[in-house]
């Protein structure tokens, strides 16, 4: 089968799913000697537009894990404005050095329902969005070494596409999908962070970065202490604001991020199918 063009289609608050998807994207791009395109549905108002392949297209398809599952303000956006017409897909998930659960698998039920083949998928680690120590710098050069494999693989399996089922790629997960991860203590009692908001220092220039960065458009741009929409924890306005600005002060939040870095220090591993 002949592609003719790949995408990388992500969304990445931090810029590490983004980093996993591209080097994918881009390497298959270069040893097909085929166009590389980039859809970054990070920003809210691209989650607002609709996005069709073509059956002789790749799309590596890239989101977060948040909670065990993929982040369910996406669901919207990739189920109904996501169109296959049976191109090919890779997902991937990336996730924070705990587990990615059963994201990748339904991940790859989306992109199935939206009328994509997928052909591999990945499951990568990044840096933990509430830390900067858990799985720190992560994705590096082992991780893009995982990355090479995949590309290899998906390269490989394109290659014999016309005798090779098409059956969904095979991966990691439960059915039916189980519900998100509860943050619970050390005595099994849930800590509930939902509504807990990030809260702004007095290094603060008011530079407006953090409204610009929030995926979900929450962030005030007038008074960026205040907010017009929910928080999903994402990490983006405290990794990305160059003063060090903006930090969480809520106990069990607090908490819940001590007991990632102590539970889940070891080196968590990628994982391709």
């Amino acid at each position: 089968m002949k592609i003719k063009k790949v995408y990388a289609v992500y969304f990445s608050a931090t810029g590490t799913t983004k980093k996993i998807a591209e080097y994918i994207a881009d390497n298959i791009s270069k040893k097909l000697n085929i166009d590389l395109n980039i859809i970054d549905f990070t920003p809210k108002e691209k989650r607002e537009e609709t996005f069709d392949f073509k059956e002789d297209e790749l799309a590596i398809f890239a989101v977060p894990v948040y909670a065990g599952r993929v982040p369910n303000v996406l669901l919207p956006f990739l189920k109904n404005n996501i169109k296959g017409n049976n191109a090919l897909c890779v997902p991937v998930v990336l996730f924070g050095n705990r587990n990615y659960d059963d994201a990748l698998i339904e991940l790859r039920d989306i992109m199935e329902e939206n009328n994509f083949h997928s052909i591999a998928a990945g499951a990568f680690v990044g840096e933990h969005s509430f830390s900067n120590i858990l799985a720190k710098n992560r994705p590096g050069s082992e991780d893009l070494k995982v990355a090479d494999e995949l590309i290899d693989l998906t390269i490989d399996r394109i290659g014999i596409l016309d005798t090779y089922t098409k059956e969904p790629i095979n991966v990691k997960g439960q059915t039916p999908i189980r519900p998100y991860y509860t943050p619970r203590d050390r005595n099994g009692n849930k800590i509930d962070i939902r509504k807990v908001l990030p809260k702004v220092n007095h290094r603060c220039n008011d530079c407006k970065l953090c409204a610009e960065v929030c995926p979900m458009g929450s962030i005030d741009k007038d008074d960026i202490r205040k907010y017009n929409g929910i928080c999903i924890k994402c990490g983006a306005c405290i990794k990305k604001c160059p003063m060090n600005a903006r930090y969480y002060d809520d106990e069990g939040y607090l908490y819940h991020k001590k007991e990632l870095e102590e539970m889940y220090a070891r080196r968590a591993e990628d994982e391709i199918f």
